[in-house]
């Protein structure tokens, strides 16, 4: 029996540890493409100064990519510490993707980040450019088999449940790649990181032009990130929903609680803008709501339905007594696996088997079998994940995303016309605006992962089977070693980051001063 605190203590030590990882990794992503953009401009042009910003950015790059692929590690060395049954449920599936992953990681972006690095006065202009973007590749390769293994996660494509050897198994490696949600999670994902990445080399650059200080890479640093990041942040909201209309289907649990759709409605349903859901009561306390613009955003139409939670925990309450039967049977197949009685048993009640394992943390002795009607009921329940944490960051997370494209509007008229040095408050809320992407990635990061409860695999296997038999003592002590641990990483990057920023470009390569920021 697995003690539902170490359950909680395993998912807030894992929910730390990627927390921690994924400030890193949206910089990474996006600072390697501008960087590629960046030398591109000095190959074709020859100006030196487009070397120096890559050289200089490059350098900042590297502090980062080094801490993410640190507090990454420990993230894959958990699945199996303390989620061990989860690995062993889905292993054959989970390890291909993580194994091509730490390939991509240690590999392929280790080695071309070295030669990019060092490699300027031994490689030529063109090799240079090519070993930059591939280094560019490699970081956005990495991050596609991180999200195809949390796209199984969220949508299992690809993939049988074998009662003989209770285990997932692959069946196709093509529908593990290419299913809809991993592949909408990593565009969506990747872009979020240019977005970072552009407003991190803007608020840098507008630090530059308040101090008047290394002026000319910071003017062309600032119209190249704010191109950038106009582009991608209309690609990351028009993404957005279009990752928001293919988890509505595959998910409809993450998708009430997004929307905070306790009721059913007849079309068309309104947009609640702001709501305060009441969990005890399955209500919203308060609704401030747009019409039509859910069954718009959801449906494409006005006259579809669109689901309720209600809805959800009434058909869960069906489908967790229709797969307890598929839970006896597959005991029964694990006594005696030429039973042909309890196959043909399991394989009527198989689509349920996740719901028939979901009511076991609250049945007596955590076993299926001895669940009553008011556990079968209270699991039900579970099926809709915590409204108020997936509600209120997806809100977050919309509202970041427009004040930036606001932002990038601004900043690109402002550089484009040559008298963003003049705008001195446009400027310093150019440095604050810093965090802002790395709050909406956070944002994002918990909609999709709370919103996914109560499941570790999406309607096949709960949470609460998932985790490994620890004792609490031992999961209080290793959470809090790693969140402080963790806290130092995130001291060192900033650190680094505040000190090779102040310092500035190259000492070697002087700076060139340009008197006319038109000419910039």
């Amino acid at each position: 029996m697995i003690d539902p605190l170490v359950v909680e203590l395993s998912r807030w030590q894992f929910a730390a540890t990627a927390l921690y990882h994924f400030l890193f990794v949206p910089l990474t992503l996006g600072l390697s493409f501008l960087l590629a953009a960046m030398e591109t401009v000095y190959v074709i042009t020859g100006r030196p100064i487009y070397r120096e910003m890559t050289k200089f950015w490059g350098k900042l790059f590297l502090i980062n990519f080094a801490l993410g692929v640190a507090t990454g590690l420990t993230m894959e060395f958990e699945f199996g510490t303390n989620w061990s049954f989860y690995s062993s449920f889905v292993g054959d599936i989970f390890g291909a993707p993580l194994a091509i992953e730490g390939l991509m990681a240690f590999f392929m972006e280790s080695t071309f980040v070295g030669l990019m690095i060092f490699g300027w006065d031994r490689l030529s202009k063109a090799q240079h450019l090519f070993v930059t973007y591939l280094v560019a590749l490699g970081s956005n390769l990495s991050a596609v088999w991180i999200l195809v293994a949390n796209g199984f996660m969220q949508d299992p494509q690809g993939a049988v449940f074998n009662p003989i050897t209770m285990r997932m198994e692959l069946e196709s490696f093509a529908d593990l790649i290419f299913s809809h949600d991993a592949q909408s999670k990593f565009v969506h994902t990747s872009i979020a990181g240019y977005v970072t990445a552009a407003i991190f080399v803007c608020g840098v650059s507008a630090f530059y032009m308040i101090r008047r200080r290394h002026l000319e890479l910071a003017r062309r640093s600032f119209r190249m990130a704010a191109l950038f990041g106009v582009l991608s942040t209309v690609g990351v909201i028009t993404l957005g929903d279009a990752l928001g209309f293919i988890g509505a289907h595959a998910q409809p649990s993450k998708l009430v609680a997004m929307e905070g759709l306790w009721e059913s409605e007849a079309p068309p349903v309104g947009f609640n803008v702001i709501a305060v859901p009441n969990e005890d009561t399955m209500t919203n306390d308060y609704e401030l709501t747009i019409p039509y613009a859910t069954s718009l955003l959801v449906t494409r139409s006005l006259d579809k339905p669109v689901p309720s939670a209600r809805q959800l925990v009434d058909r869960a309450e069906e489908r967790i007594r229709n797969g307890v039967p598929a839970v006896a049977a597959l005991k029964a197949l694990s006594e005696n696996p030429d039973d042909p009685e309890a196959l043909s048993t399991f394989r009527a009640h198989e689509e349920d088997l996740g719901y028939g394992f979901l009511v076991g943390a609250y049945a007596m002795e955590q076993d299926p079998l001895r669940a009553t009607d008011e556990d079968i009921s209270r699991a039900a329940r579970d099926a809709i994940p915590n409204m108020s944490l997936v509600f209120w960051p997806f809100r977050l997370m919309v509202a970041f995303g427009f004040l930036m494209l606001g932002f990038f509007i601004l900043a690109v008229l402002y550089s484009l016309k040559g008298d963003v040095e003049q705008k001195s408050r446009f400027l310093h809320f150019s440095v604050w605006m810093i965090p802002v992407p790395f709050l909406a990635c956070e944002m994002g990061w918990l909609v999709a992962e709370i919103g996914r409860q109560p499941w570790t695999v999406y309607e096949l296997l709960p949470t609460w089977m998932s985790a490994s038999t620890h004792s609490v003592g031992y999961l209080v002590f290793s959470l809090t070693g790693f969140v402080l641990l963790y806290s130092v990483f995130i001291a060192i990057e900033m650190y680094l980051m505040v000190k090779f920023i102040r310092q500035g470009p190259d000492p070697d390569e002087p700076e060139s001063v340009v008197t006319n920021p038109i000419h910039a």
